[in-house]
């Protein structure tokens, strides 16, 4: 029988080795591993025996923020949230860097589908767009609604000053990730520190909150599970609902390699929406929501201008990451655009 090819960052003869020894009976065949498009952070393959399906999540090759891509973060958020009503893969096992060259965890499959392309939106008629948006903002304000001492993560973050810790991480993944000087990003993070909002009362963040980072539902209708909780802590949720703002229709005519926009595409509701139906189900003040939105496009610039340093060194694994340092001033113009507001 021929070996089966290890796809870049995980060795498959150790994986199979580990996933036999720590979960007696989880495959009943040979392991075979692939690498899934999407995730230009932490890296996510697909495992199948022939009957069972899987994902791994690992880090990114090569240079990394050091607490940027957690494992050990991610999987214990899953393990909290999996009994509650916020829908997230069944965690499965995770393993430090003994296995292979790097922490990992491993996740149930979970059925349906990730929207990333235009053609796959495209296939929504209005009515099944806007509930599907509103499925979006329900599963949100579920998750801001979770108490965090209740299922056992009162101790994932500090909220005090989060959103200044925010800005301070995201500073230093500039300066570690700097191959060329980009003076209006700089000045964006500078006023963004100027007017710093009080937060309201903290809740779980996911930290990267958008339409492509959930799997829909097989009939469209809702949401089947929320994904990559790299990034998850105890914080601000007005900076989960700015994020997926900003990728519903804030990158709209960017053509963004990461996702298509929904707001780009016709039948879609706008960002406004998505504003209004959180408004509506959290009660949250939503004065200081230009701050956010701004912060939301630095944020998203500095993670841009990470991959593209990565991209540079040849650290990057999957298409389109060429693509993104090119989109980095259109942000951070939209960025201060929304501060002007």
């Amino acid at each position: 029988m021929p070996t089966e090819v290890s796809p870049p960052g995980v060795s498959v003869p150790e994986l199979e080795g580990f996933l036999r020894s720590e979960v007696p009976g989880l495959l009943d065949g040979p392991l075979r591993v692939e690498l899934l498009s999407g995730g230009r952070s932490n890296l996510t393959y697909l495992l199948t025996d022939g009957s069972g399906r899987w994902v791994l999540r690992r880090p990114p090759l090569g240079h990394v923020l050091a607490t940027a891509h957690d494992m050990d973060r991610e999987f214990r958020v899953l393990t909290a949230l999996h009994p509650s009503d916020v829908p997230v893969p069944e965690p499965i096992v995770h393993a430090g860097p003994g296995v292979i060259g790097t922490p990992f965890y491993v996740m149930a499959f979970t059925g349906g589908e990730v929207l990333r392309e235009r053609e796959q939106l495209e296939s929504f008629g209005t009515a099944s767009a806007t509930r599907l948006a509103g499925a979006l903002v329900e599963v949100l304000t579920r998750l801001h609604r979770t108490d965090p001492a209740t299922v056992g993560l009162g101790d994932l973050g500090r909220p005090e000053g989060y959103l200044e810790r925010q800005l301070r991480r995201w500073a230093r993944q500039l300066e570690a990730s700097h191959s060329r000087d980009l003076p209006e990003l700089a000045a964006l993070g500078e006023r963004l520190g100027l007017r710093v909002p009080d937060s309201g009362a903290a809740a779980i963040v996911h930290g990267d909150y958008r339409l492509d980072n959930i799997v829909v539902e097989p009939d469209g209708a809702g949401v089947a599970g929320v994904l990559d909780w790299e990034m998850a802590t105890l914080g601000d949720p007005l900076t989960d609902l700015a994020s997926a703002v900003i990728w519903w229709d804030g990158m709209n005519g960017l053509d963004s390699p990461v996702a298509a926009a929904p707001g780009d595409v016709p039948g879609f509701p706008s960002g406004e929406f998505l504003v209004e139906s959180y408004a509506r189900r959290s009660g949250r003040d939503l004065s200081a929501l230009p701050w956010y939105l701004g912060f939301a496009f630095y944020k998203i610039a500095a993670i841009f201008e990470g991959i593209h340093y990565r991209t540079r060194q040849g650290l990057t694994v999957g298409e389109g990451f060429e693509r993104l340092g090119a989109l980095v001033p259109a942000l951070v113009e939209r960025g201060h655009a929304a501060l002007d507001s």
